[in-house]
């Protein structure tokens, strides 16, 4: 048994956490929750034996095998494979004794001994193990020879985690480790830790990969540490129940719950028969179960109107991209429109991020065509982003240089309460931003990406360094955002509650891809194995298309201008009515406010009830009509095939 008995830990003068008193028992999974900055690699030091507490009484077993994710990995010329090994230290040790029992002729039964000992723990396998975790991990056969040093950052963390897994431990400790996986890994590692017979504990800011590893949650806030039993879902329950007993926060609450079912209806609506939107339908309502356990966030903003919506945005034909003489990507062919939510998905090193590139307009083609709409304004949200900040500057500073760059010039106040939104306030939004943590520079650029009121937004890893709050308060405001979105990321949640249609990035191609996550897993379960460049396994079961000739090739473009052309006014309809039903929300949610004054309901108010009464059934008549003729036209573009 771990046991915290009223235990306070500091960071300088700052109290992290006080009074922490829970224990975690033997073969118990329990998330570490809490916003960046709570204390909770912190907490996971003490348990590590390299903190100790400031106050309290913090007591675990003496001999329990301890494994742990090093944050750092010297580049060396070891080999993978034996790097990975070393993680069992009890067979490297006997694997030594061995090896010096063979050089010094010791008798047999010292060494049959010794080679018992080796079979116990499984030595005879261990190369296989070591090789399973590489493989789950990402890492191909070829790998398992490759130098360490030949190694990137991310693919290090990588064998840092098989490193850890390969201990055969008691305890398992893991901070962040799907912040350098991409989905297909978090899928198996989070098979891999659902069978793990020891204890666990882990600081992991993707709600779904809690819920389904983890049974007891640890949440640090407010200068506290508070133990809930259950995953992270029911954590949410259980904190919702207590907020909603804070008087000052219920009627929040219900807001948050009226505008998040109003949104599911509103997009259950438009939805198409499509499996993705009906997934995305069921995680929206799930969000608005949740949304009542958020309401107390730091973080409250939302994408301003982008300044024009041409329709489309951007189409690129045909085109193929790479780097240097090496194509990666052939015949890309999407064209993009207000109001698409489009997730890019695929194993690592398949070209999501290039293709993303390609997007921006960072990348060139070699080939195809490009259509810019004339008032396309990008939002690009990338890692690399982070490296571009002024370090030296402010969170003011580097706001305020961006707004002008994009025409946007805001008073200091304005811009003061727009960084309060995302979680910069007081004097923090004038120091420099050199020593902010990767959650809070990420933060700092999604603002800056915001403010630019971009009508495309590319979102490559946009969670990465974020903390649970920040990702569901970035997941809320996707929901209004009335532009473009296509997003890479390893974060369910979010793929599940924004986006309605998936692009497989695979073998060189990107196509679209009939199914949900679900189906997704299975997809990449049938393709295990194969590399991300490798020949593509078949979206679907259509059967294969003769190759095609210029004259045919001539004559299709012919007709997609023409289907195009044909589709354009049905679109037209399709947006007047969106932004219609949008106004009369906006009237209906108006009315409804003046029509719960009380005051309202007096003798002397008899004539303003009745006018306003007469005009909400004119605004509800109106959103009937509107909605018919939305429908109407939104079958028969369904029908027409766009």
């Amino acid at each position: 048994m771990i046991k915290f008995d009223d235990v306070t830990i500091r960071r300088g003068p700052r109290i992290l956490f006080a009074g922490a008193d829970f224990s975690i028992f033997r073969g118990e999974k329990a998330g570490i929750t809490g916003e960046n900055g709570s204390g909770k690699s912190s907490l996971m030091a003490l348990v590590r034996g390299e903190l100790h507490p400031d106050a309290g009484h913090f007591e675990m077993p003496t001999n329990l095998e301890i494994a742990h994710v090093s944050q750092e990995l010297e580049a060396t010329e070891q080999l993978a494979l034996d790097f990975v090994l070393d993680g069992d230290a009890e067979l490297r040790t006997i694997e030594r004794r061995i090896a010096e029992a063979e050089a010094r002729n010791d008798d047999g039964t010292r060494l049959a001994n010794l080679y018992a000992q080796y079979a116990a723990v499984g030595g005879y396998d261990a190369r296989s193990r070591g090789a399973q975790l590489l493989h789950g991990l990402g890492f191909v056969t070829a790998d398992e020879t490759r130098a360490v040093k030949d190694f990137s950052g991310g693919w290090r963390v990588r064998l840092n985690v098989a490193k850890a897994l390969m201990c055969r431990s008691d305890l398992l400790l893991l901070d962040e480790p799907t912040n350098h996986l991409d989905l297909d890994a978090i899928l198996w590692l989070e098979t891999w830790l659902r069978e793990y017979p020891g204890t666990l504990m882990l600081i992991a800011h993707d709600r779904e990969f809690l819920d389904r590893v983890v049974d007891r949650i640890v949440n640090l806030e407010h200068g506290k540490a508070t133990a809930y039993r259950g995953n992270y879902s029911d954590f949410e329950t259980q904190r919702a129940a207590q907020l909603a007993e804070q008087a000052a926060l219920f009627t929040r609450q219900q807001r948050e719950i009226k505008h998040m079912e109003s949104f599911v209806e509103r997009f259950r609506a438009q939805a198409t028969k499509a499996r993705q939107a009906q997934s995305r339908i069921k995680a929206l309502e799930r969000m608005a179960r949740i949304a009542p356990a958020h309401v107390d966030s730091p973080f409250q903003f939302s994408f301003a109107p982008p300044l024009k919506l041409p329709r489309p945005l951007l189409a690129i034909e045909d085109q193929s991209t790479g780097y240097g003489e090496r194509t990666l990507l052939t015949k890309v062919t999407l064209t993009l429109y207000p109001g698409d939510r489009i997730a890019l998905l695929g194993r690592n090193g398949a070209g999501k991020s290039t293709l993303m590139k390609l997007l921006a307009g960072e990348l060139p083609a070699f080939s195809g065509t490009r259509t810019d709409a004339r008032d396309l304004r990008i939002g690009y949200f990338a890692q690399h982003q982070l490296e571009q900040l002024d370090v030296r500057d402010s969170p003011l500073g580097n706001l305020r240089r961006a707004g002008l760059a994009a025409g946007i010039a805001g008073t200091e106040q304005e811009l003061r309460d727009y960084l309060g939104s995302f979680g910069f306030r007081g004097d923090r939004v004038f120091e420099p931003v050199a020593p902010f943590s990767g959650g809070e520079k990420a933060r700092l650029v999604l603002a800056i990406v915001a403010y630019q009121r971009p009508n495309l937004l590319l979102l490559d890893e946009p969670t990465n360094h974020l903390d649970l709050e920040m990702r569901q308060a970035l997941a809320m405001a996707l929901q209004d955002y009335q532009g473009a979105v296509v997003m890479v990321s390893h974060d369910r949640h979010l793929l599940r509650t924004v986006n309605d249609a998936f692009y497989i990035v695979h073998a060189g191609r990107a196509q679209p891809f009939d199914g949900d996550l679900e189906d997704y897993s299975s997809w990449l379960a049938q393709t295990d194995g194969a590399p991300a460049h490798a020949q593509a396994a078949p979206l679907s079961t259509s059967p294969p298309v003769a190759a095609e000739s210029a004259e045919d090739r001539k004559q299709r473009k012919r007709e997609e201008a023409e289907r195009r052309s044909r589709l354009a006014p049905l679109r037209t309809r399709i947006e007047k009515s969106e932004k219609r039903l949008t106004q009369l929300a906006t009237q209906a949610a108006e009315l409804e406010s003046l029509l719960a004054d009380p005051a309202l309901y007096g003798e002397a108010q008899k004539k303003n009830l009745l006018e306003l009464t007469a005009r909400r059934a004119a605004v509800v008549k109106e959103t009937e009509e509107v909605e018919a003729a939305w429908m109407a036209a939104s079958e028969e573009l369904e029908q027409a095939g766009g």
